[in-house]
């Protein structure tokens, strides 16, 4: 029950093919950032732990550790400084929130491997 007018200017933003997103999948996100008068690509590899949203409006939540201290970044999956996401493995989980994982550390927080069928 959209305004056509804003589900055509939506369309125009949803350009970028994306690969199928999930909780408990690893993936690496590619994000353009900005230094001055140059541009690089910087690359945040983590575990997903939250999507929401839909249409032009969809974010993941991606989760990794670094040092010892918890890192999680919000990702707005069509925005123009994503330059492009990878999945890495497929995470084989029963919830679609993986908050539980804040707490735990080391081993606790592996995540079976999906196996796909061929």
């Amino acid at each position: 029950m959209n305004n056509p007018i804003i589900d055509q200017l939506e369309k125009e933003y949803m350009g970028k093919e994306l690969p199928v997103l999930n909780s408990g999948d690893t993936v690496k996100v590619f994000v353009k950032i900005v230094e001055g008068n140059k541009e690089r690509l910087q690359a945040f590899e983590g575990t997903i732990i939250k999507k929401r949203g839909a249409g032009l409006n969809k974010t993941i939540t991606v989760r990794k550790v670094f040092q010892g201290v918890g890192v999680e970044r919000v990702f707005l999956i069509n925005s123009p400084r994503i330059d492009r996401i990878e999945v890495l493995r497929r995470g084989d989980v029963r919830r679609a929130k993986l908050y539980y994982l804040r707490e735990r550390s080391g081993k606790a927080t592996r995540i079976k491997e999906k196996i796909e069928k061929k």
